[in-house]
C-alpha cells in the first residue's frame, strides 16, 4: 500500500483553530505536540499558522484568507508539506488539495498513521496498521487512486478512467479491510490462548501518554532491555515479561501510548493488543511530571482506558521524570493565587498523595524511587493475588 506521507518532502508548517474562550497557551501546548509528531515522523517544522474561530470552517478549515496567506507562505519558503491539528473532513481535503497543487496536505490523523507505518515491526503491528490505514483512506479514495494503483500488480480492472477506477479502488480497499480483519482474528484467537495460559500469575500492564517512560520503566522492573527512546509511539507492540518480585512472580506489559486526539482507526485496530490493558489486574500509570499538563495527559489516558472498557481497573499513578521537573517560584509578597506554573512539586505530592488513588514519584532515568516503585508493586501484587486465589500458598 502506498505511503501516507513523502518523508521526502522535508519541511512542514502547522495549521490550527483557536476555538472560542480557548487559551492560546493551550493551543501553543497542542501545536507543541504537533511538532513533536511532526519531528519523529521525520519532517522539520518551520512555521505556525492559527486562526481563531468558533469551529473549523466546514470546506477548508480556516478562513479563505488565512489559507491564501498559508499558501502564498509555502509557494515563497519551497514548503512541501501542510498539516492540520485536527482530522479534516474528504472534501475539506478535495479543497485544500486544489489550492495546493503539488504539496502535501496531512491532518493529525494521517501524521500519526504515517507514523505507526514507520514504526511497525512485528507482522501483528503492520497488520493492524494497514487495517487503520485502509480505513482511513477508504472515504477519501476521490482523487487518490494511485495509491492503491501500484497493489494491482497488473491484474485485471474493470472500466476505464475516472469514477470507475475509483469503485474498482473502492472495492480493493473493501475487500482489503476484510482480509486484514479476518487476519486479525486469526492472530486475536492465538493471542487469546497465550494469555489463558499464563495461569494464576498476577497481571500488570502499564499505561499512559506516548512518551512518558514507560519502556524504561518496564526495563527497570523487569530487568530486560525492552526498546526505549525520546521519540513518540517508540513502542507498538505489547511486550510482556514475566518478573519476580521477592518471592512472587507477575505478568507485566508495556502497551502503545496514548495520545490526544487519537486515531478512533488506531483504537479500533488495536484493540487485542489493548486486551492486555482489558485482562490487566492492575494498571500502572506512568505520568511524566516534568510536562507542564501532565494532568490533561491524565485526563486524555483515564478517557483512552473508558474507551477501551478498562476504566474500572485498579490504578497505581508513577509519576516519572521527577529529575526534570522545574516550576516557576512564587514571589512571597505576591497576592495572587498559585497558579499551575508556580506549583512546586511538594506542593503536588501533597495534592495528589490525598487522593485515594496511591501514587509514587520517581525518576526512572536516575533511579530515584525505583526500590520503592518494586516494593510496593510487590504489595499491591501479593494483595491482589491472595484475593483471587485465597487457598494458593506458594507465596508463604
Amino acid at each position: 500500500m502506498g505511503e501516507l506521507i513523502d518523508f521526502n518532502k522535508d519541511k512542514a508548517v502547522l495549521v490550527a483553530i483557536i476555538r472560542d474562550r480557548q487559551p492560546e497557551s493551550q493551543i501553543t501546548e497542542y501545536l507543541d505536540e504537533l511538532e513533536f509528531l511532526t519531528e519523529t515522523a521525520g519532517v522539520e517544522t518551520v512555521a505556525r499558522f492559527t486562526q481563531r474561530l468558533s469551529a473549523p470552517n466546514i470546506r477548508i478549515y480556516v478562513g479563505p484568507g488565512k489559507l491564501d496567506e498559508i499558501a502564498q507562505y509555502t509557494e515563497a519558503h519551497g514548503i512541501g508539506t501542510v498539516i492540520f491539528d485536527d482530522e479534516l473532513s474528504p472534501s475539506q481535503t478535495r479543497n485544500i488539495e486544489k489550492l495546493f497543487e503539488g504539496r502535501q496536505i496531512l491532518d493529525r490523523t494521517r501524521l500519526i498513521l504515517g507514523i505507526f507505518v514507520q514504526r511497525a515491526t512485528s507482522a501483528y503491528a503492520k497488520t493492524q496498521v494497514q487495517l487503520a490505514q485502509y480505513e482511513y483512506l477508504l472515504p477519501r479514495l476521490t482523487g487518490m487512486w494511485t495509491h492503491l494503483e501500484r497493489q494491482r500488480g497488473g491484474t485485471g480492472t474493470r472500466g476505464g478512467a475516472g469514477e470507475s477506477e475509483i469503485e474498482t479502488d473502492r472495492r480493493i480497499a473493501r475487500n482489503r479491510i476484510s482480509k486484514l480483519k479476518e487476519d486479525l482474528k486469526k492472530i486475536d484467537r492465538q493471542m487469546a490462548v497465550q494469555r489463558g495460559n499464563r495461569g494464576s500469575l498476577v497481571r500488570v500492564a502499564l499505561v499512559g501518554y506516548t512518551n512518558v517512560g514507560k519502556s524504561t520503566i518496564m526495563n527497570i522492573i523487569s530487568k530486560s532491555d525492552v526498546f526505549a527512546e525520546n521519540k513518540l509511539f517508540a513502542t507498538l507492540d505489547t511486550t510482556v515479561r514475566k518478573v519476580v518480585l521477592e518471592n512472587m512472580p507477575l505478568l507485566l506489559s508495556d502497551t502503545v501510548g496514548f495520545i490526544r486526539k487519537l486515531p478512533h482507526q488506531l483504537v479500533e485496530s488495536f484493540k487485542s493488543t489493548l486486551d492486555e490493558v482489558r485482562e490487566a489486574d492492575l494498571l500502572l500509570h506512568i505520568v511524566d511530571i516534568s510536562h507542564p499538563n501532565f494532568e490533561d495527559q491524565i485526563d486524555v489516558v483515564n478517557k483512552t482506558l473508558k474507551d477501551i472498557k478498562a476504566g474500572d481497573k485498579p490504578v497505581f499513578i508513577i509519576f516519572n521524570k521527577v529529575d526534570a521537573f522545574t516550576y516557576i517560584k512564587k514571589d512571597d509578597d505576591d497576592l495572587l493565587p498559585a497558579t499551575k506554573e508556580n506549583r512546586s512539586l511538594d506542593d503536588i505530592k501533597e495534592i495528589w498523595m490525598a487522593k485515594e488513588t496511591p501514587c509514587l514519584f520517581i525518576s526512572a532515568k536516575e533511579r530515584l524511587g525505583v526500590d520503592k516503585l518494586r516494593k510496593d508493586l510487590y504489595t499491591m501484587a501479593r494483595e491482589i493475588h491472595e484475593g483471587h486465589y485465597p487457598f494458593n500458598n506458594f507465596l508463604y
